[in-house]
């Protein structure tokens, strides 16, 4: 809490970057026919290619990128898993550094945005629907790296994040604005099938 207080410029840049992956995953996932269309275009320039008709070279995407986009797209939150893999890359790339530096400050700030949502006198500063979606979509983005970096993952009893006040509170908004965000916890998540994830939490996770 106090490295968070002390570095508010920085949590705040932190929790952008974790709303904009959400979002972008978010938009992807309800746009299924991105990757049929990037693989149409990819065969439209390889047949103008054989025919002498190339676009111009500026407008065109190189073999190299046009293969590192199809690796990206093929998973089903692309941007989501690359951030993971940046934040578990940063802890096994510094053993210096406690694992309980990286996940304590995850967890305080999952609890800082569930406090926020859940406490009517904050709330009630919250001047439009797109600020409680941004810190909807922070904290689900907090839970999923934790669940990634931690060894026993965010689902178990022993967890610094209040898993089922968070489902209930995520559970608790229009389900027009959460399903991306619940599929997020069911399907993108490391540990929740795992055994030491209580029956509870799963139930609540089940779809309607």
């Amino acid at each position: 809490m106090q490295h968070l207080e002390q570095q508010q410029a920085l949590a705040r840049q932190f929790a952008q970057i974790l709303h904009f992956t959400l979002r972008f995953d978010e938009l992807k996932m309800t746009n299924p026919a991105i990757q049929n269309d990037f693989s149409y275009y990819r065969r439209t320039i390889s047949r103008m290619r054989i025919n002498n008709q190339c676009a111009s070279e500026e407008n065109e995407v190189t073999n190299e990128l046009a293969n590192r986009m199809s690796l990206f797209y093929a998973n089903a939150t692309p941007m989501l898993k690359t951030l993971s893999d940046a934040t578990t890359k940063f802890v096994s790339d510094n053993p210096d550094v406690p694992i309980e530096n990286t996940t304590d400050c995850l967890s305080t700030m999952a609890s800082v945005c569930k406090v926020m949502l859940e406490t009517p006198e904050y709330r009630s500063r919250f001047t439009s629907e797109e600020t409680v979606l941004f810190c909807l979509r922070v904290m689900v983005g907090i839970i999923i790296l934790y669940d990634y970096v931690h060894p026993a993952g965010a689902f178990v009893k022993t967890s610094n994040i209040d898993m089922k006040g968070c489902i209930r509170l995520l559970k608790d908004q229009p389900a027009i604005s959460v399903e991306g965000l619940l599929n997020a916890l069911r399907y993108t998540t490391k540990h929740l099938n795992d055994e030491t994830t209580s029956k509870q939490i799963r139930s609540l996770l089940q779809p309607n």
